[in-house]
């Protein structure tokens, strides 16, 4: 149970009111994995330049019908709830690239408990199995999506908010333009091009933010 890893975790008072049971979602989501098989999870922002799981192999990978977006409310990790920052989801729509990262299945009931805590303390992601096209062949990976519907959803958002958000917004991991850079910086390593987070990257920077 996920109850027996929240052991010195940050208190519960640190956190908002869950906005779904995250253990519900969780039993929900396993029923989608094979134990019998090896864990697939898709990375595309933080997750790629800092997993906090040993990965038994490595791929480049492309899903459709979703893409990488900066406009997901963080109200702790990168902003706080007087200043909200920002963090990467996947939205419908379009494609993205990033990283799928396969766990030994004997290894992958454990880190995907981890990865909970770490991706799902509110209930805030609609985890996915989405199908993730690679080199080597598809695989069926786990994603954390976002709908519109939410209310960390931000919809559109201008430039000049954005720089504000930019300038102003920190949490407990640091700021919302320290994620984005290093996220920038991860998927050039990776020979990854994201026009949209490079012309943020360079909207920070005309700023004198970076």
């Amino acid at each position: 149970m996920l109850e027996d890893l929240t052991a010195g975790t940050a208190p519960e008072a640190a956190f908002p009111t869950p906005l779904r049971d995250p253990q519900h979602l969780f039993e929900h989501t396993l029923r989608g994995w094979d134990p019998q098989q090896d864990l697939w999870v898709f990375g595309y922002a933080s997750l790629i330049w800092r997993p906090e799981f040993e990965a038994h192999e490595e791929r480049l990978a492309r899903v459709h019908g979703y893409h990488r977006s900066l406009r997901m409310r963080s109200r702790i990790n990168r902003g706080t709830p007087e200043v909200p920052g920002l963090v990467f989801t996947l939205l419908a729509g379009g494609s993205c690239v990033g990283m799928v990262y396969r766990v030994p299945r004997e290894r992958g009931h454990e880190e995907l408990q981890r990865l909970w805590l770490r991706e799902m303390p509110t209930g805030v992601y609609d985890p996915r199995w989405l199908a993730c096209r690679t080199a080597q062949g598809p695989v069926k990976a786990l994603a954390f999506t976002l709908s519109r519907s939410s209310p960390s959803y931000t919809g559109p958002i201008d430039d000049d908010q954005m720089v504000r958000i930019l300038r102003d917004a920190r949490g407990r991991f640091g700021t919302t333009l320290d994620y984005l850079l290093a996220t920038a910086d991860g998927l050039r390593k990776l020979g990854i091009r994201d026009a949209e987070i490079e012309r943020l990257a360079a909207l920070a920077c005309r700023h004198g933010l970076s």
